[in-house]
């Protein structure tokens, strides 16, 4: 279970609009981000009030409902005992192990046993479950390793920056590598602000380095990057580097700026996570000739188009369950 709506989009409606009565719990984390995420998705959906799933206040009446349990706290409800384990991924992941009479069921969505730059791996079970239920998305794919990956990643944007274009960059990179340090980084995601503050809070949820950093400096004060509240606030002037969203570049700043760089071949779009079928960030990694735009009129796609996914939701390790 974690916070991602491609797992818990529907979960409000199923306890608001149904006749479930059933009790709902999460980890801590995930119950904070999960509500910044469930109000996001109300202020950009696009259909009418008559069709949306759910509104403000029934998001208020369903947070209300949800209980939260600590990692390896055991629960019972009805003779059913369960408790959880970390799952990497992202914070407040959660591998949930369920005993019914003496049967253990392990039920995990997305997670990972490589431990990445803020989150410990997820953790290897004391005993095999009788029963596992898990996430399938990539359970069938090769990825390269993570450092081969981050090589691809700011590979592709230092040249890119360096020819005079605009793309993403990470922060780590960016500190080591003072010739880039007068090219302006934005982060265009007020969503990723608010939960930004979630973060900080459960700093003890990271991984030990983090922890060791937060002694002495927050390490989510990224010192190297502005806020980019809309495009009217960009100038839009040389080379820079814009995290935006959504990530699929269906609508709002990402698609915006897309549209605006997509015909110059000295720009670049990395493209960093998983993306869905149907969304203009699926299409542009076949890389088309041209793409349509909001206006409905069509432009060249001459930028480059990289995918460096960073979103294992699962890396499989024979010991988790062993």
């Amino acid at each position: 279970m974690n916070f991602h709506l491609d797992h818990a989009a529907s979960l409000l409606y199923f306890l608001e609009k149904t006749t479930f009565k059933g009790r709902v719990f999460m980890t801590h984390a995930t119950k904070a981000i999960y509500k910044l995420f469930l109000s996001d998705y109300v202020k950009v959906s696009k259909v009418s009030v008559e069709d949306m799933l759910y509104d403000e206040q029934d998001i208020l009446r369903f947070m209300d409902k949800i209980e939260v349990i600590d990692f390896h706290k055991t629960l019972e409800v009805n003779g059913i005992r369960f408790w959880c384990y970390t799952a990497g991924h992202v914070l407040g992941a959660a591998m949930f192990m369920v005993d019914i009479a003496g049967v253990r069921v392990l039920y995990t969505g997305d997670y990972s046993r490589e431990e990445d730059r803020h989150l410990r791996a997820a953790e290897i079970l004391q005993f095999s479950p009788d029963i596992c239920i898990i996430e399938s998305t990539y359970g069938v794919q090769l990825h390269q390793p993570w450092n081969v990956r981050e090589k691809r990643f700011t590979d592709v944007i230092h040249s890119t920056i360096s020819q005079g274009g605009c793309v993403l960059i990470p922060d780590e990179y960016w500190f080591n590598h003072p010739e880039l340090h007068n090219i302006p980084i934005y982060y265009a995601s007020p969503l990723a602000k608010r939960c930004m503050a979630v973060y900080q809070t459960y700093i003890n949820s990271m991984n030990e380095r983090i922890c060791n950093q937060f002694a002495n400096s927050n390490p989510f004060d990224f010192k190297h990057i502005s806020t980019l509240k809309s495009i009217e606030n960009f100038n839009d002037v040389g080379p820079s580097v814009v995290m935006a969203s959504p990530n699929g570049l269906q609508s709002g700043l990402s698609r915006q700026l897309f549209e605006t760089w997509c015909s110059d071949k000295k720009n670049a779009c990395v493209i960093p996570g998983y993306v869905v079928e149907g969304t203009l960030a699926k299409t542009i990694i076949n890389e088309p000739k041209e793409v349509t735009l909001m206006n409905g009129l069509t432009a060249p796609l001459n930028m480059q188009v990289h995918y460096i996914s960073f979103s294992l939701k699962q890396i499989l390790h024979r010991e988790v369950c062993s």
